[in-house]
């Protein structure tokens, strides 16, 4: 019995079990090798969105960034002249026109678009989310997000002119002919009307979700409470439309600082300065007149407008959200 025993004891010592005191590190490495061979093939596979995003963003911009402290005419890459920090100071000396009125134009431009497209979207989303056929309607609004800029751009500059359809109805109301896109007091409001209509379609998209998403309880609820349409609309949709209002505003700004196109089919800038934005000004001097280095200066500059605006409205945006 005990020789049993001292054999049994002997194996438990001896078996390969125990034996492995080394075990654990082994089995790491083990499990290491796999693991790298994981992470290559996960590299390699990304390997072409990389590159692609070095080639189209990474080169550009430090590309942009070096004209923007350099002067050149856009053709030889051995003419690049630094000069510092020259064309940023240019941009705002006196008697540039880019901070009056250019960058002016570009803030009233997209603050007028996002108040008309954010007021115009919200009203007729609720006014759609109690309608039947709800896909028609959405699709009937989004038709001018699908339609060209120049399109668009000629049909409401022909609707502006003073035989056009605008004074036409205002002729018929009995009120005098009005020279939209001549006047340099009415010629950026115009071109703002045209592109809060045409980015409309996109916001009513967003918001008609964000309708969709509130739990029909609240409004229950607020039935049973006695209150009524407008008490429901400010207490009840506003306050939990705040994520979709936050997106499409945000979107909505980005998108009027940015945009030029159609003020070049309806105005070209014009008449002077009235509608000319800092996206226009960077296409005019980078194209128009060959300085490259004023055209990239103004183009960081647009970008800082960008992420100020962004984050200002992060900032309302969250701060009544804990208020609330």
């Amino acid at each position: 019995m005990v020789n049993a025993l001292a054999s049994e004891t002997t194996e438990r010592v001896h078996s390969p079990r125990d034996a492995g005191s080394t075990g654990p590190a082994v089995d790491g490495r083990r499990r290491t090798r796999p693991r790298r061979r994981q992470v290559v093939v996960a590299y390699l596979f990304l390997a072409p969105t990389l590159v692609f995003f070095a080639v189209f963003l990474i080169l550009p911009l430090g590309f942009a960034l070096l004209l923007s402290m350099s002067r050149w005419a856009g053709f030889d890459l051995g003419d690049i002249d630094p000069v510092g920090l020259d064309n940023f100071t240019d941009l705002f000396v006196d008697g540039s026109t880019f901070l009056t009125p250019i960058l002016t134009n570009t803030l009233l431009f997209a603050l007028g678009t996002v108040a008309l497209a954010l007021a115009g979207s919200v009203l007729v989303a609720n006014c759609i989310d109690k309608l039947r056929f709800q896909g028609l309607w959405r699709t009937l609004y989004f038709l001018p997000i699908v339609t060209t800029v120049v399109a668009i751009g000629n049909v409401w500059k022909y609707m502006y002119e003073p035989g056009g359809l605008v004074n036409g109805v205002l002729n018929a109301l009995g009120l005098g002919s009005v020279a939209f896109l001549q006047d340099p007091d009415t010629a950026l409001p115009s071109v703002v009307v045209v592109q809060a209509w045409a980015s409309v379609g996109t916001a009513i998209l967003i918001l008609t979700a964000g309708l969709k998403s509130i739990p029909e309880s609240y409004y229950e609820a607020a039935a049973l409470d006695g209150a009524g349409p407008g008490t429901v609309f400010w207490k009840i949709t506003l306050p939990l439309l705040r994520p979709s209002l936050l997106f499409v505003c945000i979107t909505q700004f980005i998108t009027g600082l940015q945009s030029f196109a159609l003020i070049i089919v309806m105005t070209k800038g014009g008449p002077g300065d009235a509608t000319n934005v800092a996206a226009l000004e960077m296409y005019r001097q980078a194209f128009s007149y060959g300085d490259w280095g004023t055209a990239s200066a103004a183009a960081f500059v647009l970008f800082l407008v960008v992420l100020v605006v962004t984050l200002v409205q992060l900032w309302i945006f969250r701060r009544k959200g804990e208020d609330t």
